[in-house]
């Protein structure tokens, strides 16, 4: 588990919405919310597995694919 805090610094004349725009792209830059949805639920070891595999199938097939366009 990693521990990360996002950090915004408010300028003199900086508005709400601005900073906080700021504080969501920090946020999403370190990966906060895809952490957090990945623990939302446990997953058994296997199913994490599968995932990963798939997910590697289908960079496989789609680096091949654009190996074959040139």
């Amino acid at each position: 588990m990693v521990n990360v805090l996002s950090l915004v610094k408010i300028r003199d004349n900086d508005i709400f919405e601005r900073a906080f725009r700021r504080f969501k792209k920090s946020c999403e830059r370190l990966g906060v919310l895809a952490e957090v949805k990945k623990r939302e639920h446990f997953e058994k070891p296997s199913i994490r597995l599968k995932k990963k595999r798939e997910e590697a199938k289908k960079r496989n097939f789609k680096t091949k694919k654009q190996q074959q366009r040139y």
